[in-house]
């Protein structure tokens, strides 16, 4: 009795369509350009926000600091007034003639009251000063921000065009592209918040 020899069995294993995987790669790639997009389309928000914000705040605080020049001339102007105003009474005391009597003691009262406005108004004036420095500074700092947020507004623009073409043409490196565009956009809106650094020629 011969005994039949018997064969392993080969596992059939069925290859991938290349055309499927080249869809699904495709498809892949799109749906992770569409989420880096709408992380671009973000960034573009914030960055758009902050330089509206900036801007507002810059014109704020130059009104708010011509209020405060305007107050502070008016301050001068008072100061001033009572100085000129000691300054006859001084004189009036100086003259023997007038300045006897009770009438000495009512020039001297009033002398004694405008110096003390005069120094009210001197002091008052450098409150005001420091003030309005203070809010023109602030000013400064809001108009060298908003140049930073209007540029990465661009840069974010631009990318979120070029991850648009990247999606149609399959385009890889316009993918790329895109991403280092995006990333110089995310620094200046960093940088506008934060102003970490300054670029001379976005400042006159």
């Amino acid at each position: 009795m011969t005994r039949s020899a018997s064969h392993p069995r080969v596992a059939e294993v069925e290859l991938p369509d290349p055309d499927e995987l080249e869809e699904r790669r495709d498809k892949a790639f799109s749906r992770r350009v569409a989420l880096t997009t709408a992380v671009y389309a973000v960034m573009l928000a914030i960055a758009s926000l902050g330089g509206n914000n900036s801007m507002k705040d810059m014109l704020l605080a130059q009104q708010q600091s011509s209020d405060q020049w305007a107050f502070y001339q008016a301050k001068v102007i008072r100061e001033h007034l009572y100085r000129a105003q000691k300054l006859v009474l001084e004189a009036e005391l100086a003259d023997t003639a007038a300045a006897r009597g009770p009438r000495q003691e009512r020039v001297q009262a009033l002398a004694r009251q405008f110096a003390d406005e005069e120094k009210r108004y001197n002091a008052e004036k450098k409150d005001i000063e420091h003030e309005a420095k203070k809010l023109e500074q602030e000013r400064d700092v809001n108009r060298d921000r908003d140049p930073y947020f209007d540029y990465a507004e661009v840069l974010l623009q631009i990318a979120i065009v070029c991850s648009s073409v990247s999606i149609l043409a399959a385009s890889r490196r316009m993918f790329a592209f895109s991403v280092a565009l995006a990333l110089g956009g995310v620094v200046f809106t960093i940088n506008g918040f934060l102003l970490f650094f300054r670029l001379p020629f976005l400042h006159h």
